[in-house]
């Protein structure tokens, strides 16, 4: 069975009585190189395990299993599970986990499932949930490389440098804890159902050492969230929305000349080196 074959995947999901879900984002490979590249981008060996997010009927999942040491594959879908049995009943070395990867312990999961191998994770993402699972596995602390394919729109975005439409605040978070890598893109024909947008996949690869030495990453990261709270905005404008009760509005322009930033200058222009400053000096001025 060739798991990436339209009609072999219409003939496995009727045998099944499988219906797509609109509400789960599912779209199925029907393009033997996507799932061989994405395995391939994740540089899964027997050294590692991976945690998949999504398997789906199972493509990837069966390229990075002929590649890694261990596979969990979290699906949240129980009507998949029945499939997932049959697609990978060749491989001795995956295990299916039903449930919500966003109520569970990544880490711990990955501890239980992978003792003595290296963690990392690889998935073909649901458009919906790309922000919220990227976030999670990047908090986990615990895999070498994470590595999705997920929405063009939100891979750019993750990668954007300073200054361009697309950078923002989950641009800021990404590259503060990791080194993204924006890798190949796919297109909607290599889906069943296609969906309306192009795909990209991206690799995410965790800093062995802190980009930027900061003071308090709690007040960092709450600075660069006031000043893309209101893009059109001023910076001054957008931190005076957040810090307003604690410090007023002559004290926030002390704090953006006290960071060596022009008064007029909006969030968007400035880096991870920018925002420590000016998060620094906001901080000696609240005491």
């Amino acid at each position: 069975m060739d798991l990436c074959n339209s009609n072999d995947i219409k003939a496995l999901l009727g045998r099944h009585g499988f219906r797509f879900s609109k509400s789960m984002g599912q779209n199925f490979l029907i393009q033997g190189w996507v799932p061989q590249d994405i395995a391939d981008a994740s540089g899964a060996d027997q050294t590692c395990g991976v945690l998949e997010i999504g398997p789906g009927i199972g493509p990837l999942t069966v390229q990075l299993a002929q590649r890694a040491g261990k596979v969990a594959a979290i699906e949240l879908d129980r009507d998949l599970l029945p499939i997932l049995a049959e697609t990978l009943s060749p491989f001795d070395n995956v295990t299916v986990i039903p449930g919500d990867a966003m109520k569970l312990d990544l880490a711990a999961l990955a501890a239980e499932q992978f003792p003595g191998l290296t963690p990392v994770a690889c998935a073909n993402l649901p458009y919906n949930i790309t922000t919220p699972v990227i976030t999670a596995l990047i908090e986990a602390g615990c895999f070498a490389s994470i590595t999705m394919m997920i929405q063009r729109e939100v891979a750019k975005r993750i990668c954007a440098s300073p200054g361009t439409a697309d950078y923002g605040a989950f641009s800021l978070f990404c590259q503060y804890h990791t080194v993204p890598e924006y890798l190949f893109e796919v297109p909607p024909d290599c889906f069943l159902p296609a969906p309306k947008v192009t795909s990209a996949v991206i690799r995410l690869v965790p800093r062995t050492e802190p980009v930027q030495t900061l003071a308090s990453e709690e007040l960092f990261f709450q600075v660069v969230r006031a000043s893309f709270a209101q893009r059109r905005k001023t910076l001054l404008n957008g931190l005076s929305a957040a810090f307003g009760d604690r410090l007023g509005k002559d004290a926030l322009r002390q704090a953006i000349t006290l960071a060596g930033l022009p008064e007029g200058v909006r969030g968007e222009r400035l880096g991870i080196p920018e925002f420590a400053r000016l998060a620094h000096a906001i901080q000696s001025l609240m005491g």
